[in-house]
């Protein structure tokens, strides 16, 4: 713990402008950094002999609907060598957009997009910026916490036609009814005495 306060510190000193806050939680160091600078500031933990930061696991994003900043981009990074993982945020507005890591990064490529199509944030000059999961021609953004459930098109292959329809989203778990019920407790109604023992007893004849 005390190491990652540190390298939190030491980071924070050696980019200054660029690492605006740091805090220490659940034995992982999490970095608070300014959009403009995350180039600069993942290029030095990949190269940097005592950060070694060298595998980019994940990018992915946050929605906070109220928030001037409305999205957080967070990073996970590796280090083999130092045998750490650190973790940057960004937070970012609906209209901005961050530089891509891409050339830090290669790995960033798909991260970013899934990122751009899930929350609709944009990565600056990366080389394909365009969705990834989604189908051609969708609208919206899925993971946006104002996304509506239902209303609009999915495509799907339809083996007896032979080819792609596109028909209405329908998303029947809006519909389930979840009674919640304990397991150990049991139902809440009584069964006839019949019912309960043929249950209990399988074999037993009524």
């Amino acid at each position: 713990m005390a190491d990652l306060a540190t390298l939190g510190q030491k980071l924070s000193d050696a980019l200054p402008g660029a690492v605006t806050a740091h805090r220490v939680a659940v034995d992982q160091l999490t970095l608070e950094v300014a959009p403009a600078e995350i180039v600069r500031v993942t290029t030095y933990l990949r190269d940097d002999p005592s950060c070694e930061f060298k595998i980019l696991v994940d990018i992915c994003g946050v929605d906070w609907p109220q928030r001037s900043k409305r999205f957080d981009v967070v990073y996970h990074l590796l280090s083999l060598t130092k045998n750490m993982r650190l973790r940057i945020k960004i937070g970012v507005g609906e209209d901005e957009a961050i530089p891509s890591i891409v050339d830090v990064y290669p790995a960033a490529n798909w991260f970013e997009r899934e990122t751009f199509d899930m929350y609709g944030v944009v990565f600056s000059d990366h080389p394909d910026l365009r969705r990834i999961l989604t189908d051609y021609g969708f609208s919206g953004h899925p993971l946006r916490k104002d996304f509506p459930l239902t209303g609009f098109v999915e495509v799907r292959y339809d083996d007896e036609l032979k080819r792609v329809v596109y028909q209405p989203v329908q998303l029947v778990q809006e519909f389930r009814d979840f009674d919640f019920m304990s397991p150990w407790e049991g139902a809440p109604h009584i069964m006839p005495d019949g019912q309960k023992a043929a249950s209990g007893n399988p074999g037993k004849k009524s």
